[in-house]
């Protein structure tokens, strides 16, 4: 029986090219291409070149000085002093909202009619206005009218702190305060993540003789690495750009002791005009939030089969 063959490739015959065929998905995201464009891309590269001039609102002339704001940036011991308190926030309210956050979701993890009340109280402050917190704990806290010295002296404390004109209590204010607003936000996806792990395995592992503790540590934590690097990544993140509760509570005092690298950036930029020296001040906190990002999911990387 003969056997067909395919016949021969003609010799020196170029490869047909794929016909470009227009995908109408296209014309579905372009609305939002354009908008990303307008109001993002475009600030973003011209604030990138407002930071290589000495860019004044309302001067006519805006000269070229290169990296020379980046070089004042360098020596501005405020600038420094704003990076402190940043970074100080930052840290400790980003350990502190996965640490309670987990404490919390674990204590809550059964469903129960009074569990449900306890998550939707932990959880409501993280839906309310920064703004509104900050304004509300001002009141709260005032030496004068606020709820929380009287409470204190009722409770025998004759000289109750002066808790946001204290240069060595406003920034641990503020930070109990974004502890308070934001830990339930930890909380919520945290125990989203312990009910998703399998109840197999901690059948498993009380059978191997683990105890609660153990199980804790060698199944559920585990379990939780994708949803403890989004939650660390999101407070580092949103620490980062802290404004709004000090602009409410503090508005960067006393002395420059709550006062934020966005504070700072608005203060340079829209009291004092100076928008080339608030563009490099803004590009440098890109920088360093796309760094320690880059680090987090370097240290905190995670494969499926882990």
């Amino acid at each position: 029986m003969a056997v067909l063959h395919p016949p021969p490739a003609r010799a020196g015959r170029p490869p047909r090219r794929r016909r470009w065929r227009f995908n109408s998905a296209y014309l579905f995201i372009a609305p939002s291409l354009v908008l990303i464009a307008v109001f993002i891309a475009e600030p973003i590269v011209q604030s990138g070149w407002m930071s290589l001039h000495d860019w004044t609102i309302g001067s006519s002339d805006n000269p070229f000085v290169g990296l020379g704001n980046y070089t004042a940036l360098w020596h501005d011991s405020r600038f420094w002093n704003a990076l402190r308190v940043t970074v100080v926030y930052t840290a400790a309210v980003t350990v502190g909202q996965v640490v309670l956050g987990l404490a919390i979701a674990a204590r809550l993890r059964r469903t129960t009619w009074y569990s449900s009340l306890l998550r939707t109280a932990y959880f409501f402050p993280y839906i309310a206005s920064l703004v509104v917190v900050g304004v509300i704990w001002k009141f709260l806290l005032d030496p004068q009218v606020g709820l929380i010295n009287a409470w204190l002296s009722d409770l025998g404390v004759s000289s109750p702190p002066n808790w946001l004109q204290s240069t060595s209590l406003a920034l641990p204010t503020v930070i109990a305060v974004g502890l308070w607003k934001n830990v339930g936000f930890t909380m919520i996806v945290l125990l989203a993540g312990m009910q998703q792990v399998p109840a197999d395995l901690y059948e498993a592992a009380t059978l191997d003789g683990a105890g609660p503790w153990r199980r804790f540590l060698h199944v559920t934590l585990p379990a939780l690495r994708p949803s403890l690097l989004f939650t660390s990544l999101i407070a580092t993140v949103t620490g980062l750009q802290l404004f709004d509760l000090v602009f409410a509570m503090t508005g960067g005092g006393p002395i420059f002791s709550t006062e934020s690298v966005v504070m700072y950036l608005y203060q340079k930029g829209f009291v004092e005009f100076d928008m080339g020296y608030a563009s490099a001040i803004a590009w440098v906190l890109f920088v360093i939030i796309l760094a320690v990002s880059a680090v987090q999911l370097r240290v905190a990387r995670y494969r499926d089969d882990d």
